[in-house]
């Protein structure tokens, strides 16, 4: 965001308001159906991105759900087939008409803490302080509490009509759902930034990764992975330069991403930052023979000037 914006302020255009983004973006939703989510956020592991394309999310309940589904439980219970199933035209299937309108946002799995509480207080005639019990309950899997708790639902269940056995069922559901149920607005939040940092590498995708590149430039081995990414999306890397580069990666008025000082093994921050400072109040460097005499050399060191012309910075 600060290296849009910066570009922004230079242009003299409106800064940026991540806040404000719409998030029913087509384009965005193209990216992650193709599984380009490096440097996204929560959705760059490997067996994530097989998971975005086969569910092929296209709103942002989708993602919600992309967060919640990709744990161990859910991914090894089968509900993950099913949610997908569902999301691409099979049927859900619901043990009793009440779990349809708390499940069908969920292609009729329960997937959230939340729909727990919800069935029991819209089946069973749970409190939101007994539901909330309930669910904790259910994490703790007591046998002695989980006893008195299903006793109280099937009551509870069929004071409201519901027949024994159906309600018996439900509850064994929810009890084996309950393990993997994730808190939704915990999910959310992470959905909410998985989406944000999309958006922003579909839309301005050189700043986008030269402020992932800078967030990592401490990680040689991400950086070679950044990059190639960058080669990817058809973005242009252009060398360290002396009189160009800052300390971060930047992007230059052509829209390449010029390589950060920074990100060059050996070369610390103190150093660059003196080689900035100097560049600005006096011009471009000339060659190494005016940088050593306008520099702190205790600073910018005979290891830091190696590291310098190695990278090709000169």
């Amino acid at each position: 965001m600060q290296t849009i914006n910066r570009d922004k302020q230079q242009r003299g255009e409106a800064l940026l308001d991540i806040t404000t983004i719409r998030r029913d973006d087509l384009a965005t939703y193209d990216l992650l159906k193709k599984g380009q989510t490096t440097a996204v956020f929560q959705l760059e592991s490997r067996g994530m991105k097989e998971l975005i394309k086969k569910l092929k999310p296209d709103c942002f309940d989708d993602i919600i759900a992309l967060v919640a589904l990709f744990r161990p439980g859910p991914l090894e219970s089968g509900m993950v087939d099913d949610y997908i199933n569902v999301k691409h035209g099979a049927k859900a299937e619901y043990a009793h008409p009440m779990l349809e309108p708390i499940l069908r946002p969920t292609n009729g799995v329960i997937l959230y803490q939340e729909q727990v509480m919800q069935i029991a207080r819209e089946m069973a005639g749970y409190t939101l302080g007994g539901a909330d019990m309930l669910r904790r309950a259910m994490g703790k899997k007591k046998p002695e509490e989980m006893a008195k708790e299903r006793a109280k639902f099937t009551t509870g269940a069929v004071a409201n009509n519901v027949d024994e056995k159906i309600a018996t069922y439900i509850f064994d559901l929810m009890e084996k759902f309950a393990g993997y149920g994730f808190n939704k607005s915990h999910s959310a939040a992470y959905a909410l930034v998985a989406y944000q940092t999309a958006w922003l590498k579909k839309h301005y995708p050189a700043a986008f990764m030269a402020a992932v590149l800078s967030s990592d430039m401490d990680n040689t081995d991400k950086v070679v992975m950044l990059i190639d990414e960058c080669k990817q999306m058809k973005l242009t890397i252009t060398p360290p330069d002396i009189n160009q580069s800052e300390h971060k990666f930047i992007v230059n008025a052509l829209g390449h991403i010029v390589y950060g000082l920074g990100a060059i093994k050996g070369v610390g921050e103190a150093a660059v930052e003196d080689v900035l400072l100097s560049e600005r109040k006096n011009g471009v460097y000339q060659g190494l023979y005016d940088l050593c005499k306008r520099v702190d050399l205790r600073k910018v060191n005979k290891r830091v000037l190696e590291a310098l012309i190695k990278a090709g910075a000169f």
